[in-house]
């Protein structure tokens, strides 16, 4: 069972390792990918490479994951909300936006799962 929805397009994102989908419904568009299956470090690259394109719109980004990503959450600042829903197959859906109203800057190099 996917996740993604089904029209969303494939798109390329720099440094990601697995594909990434887009969709933009009423101006917004959502970006979308699925580390369920991979192991470290590749959700937090992923999740990184795309908290790189949302940043500064509007625009949200859906990781789909095996578990949640903890050692991830650790890394953000206060300029990135997350949102994290239990889905029924027993994989975990984050949702991530970006905070503008904030100072705080998330450094998205971070792309080790280490402290």
């Amino acid at each position: 069972m996917s996740h993604i929805p089904s029209e969303a397009e494939k798109i390329v994102v720099d440094g990601a390792t697995v594909d990434f989908y887009k969709l933009e419904k009423d101006g917004q568009s959502t970006y979308y990918f699925d580390t369920s299956k991979e192991g470290p470090p590749h959700p937090m690259v992923n999740a990184m490479a795309g908290l790189g394109v949302i940043k500064g719109t509007n625009d949200t980004l859906v990781m789909i994951n095996h578990k949640a990503p903890g050692g991830l959450f650790a890394k953000l600042e206060n300029d990135v909300k997350y949102n994290v829903e239990d889905l029924p197959d027993g994989l975990v859906k984050v949702t991530f936006s970006y905070n503008t109203d904030v100072a705080s800057e998330s450094d998205l190099t971070q792309t080790s799962c280490k402290g």
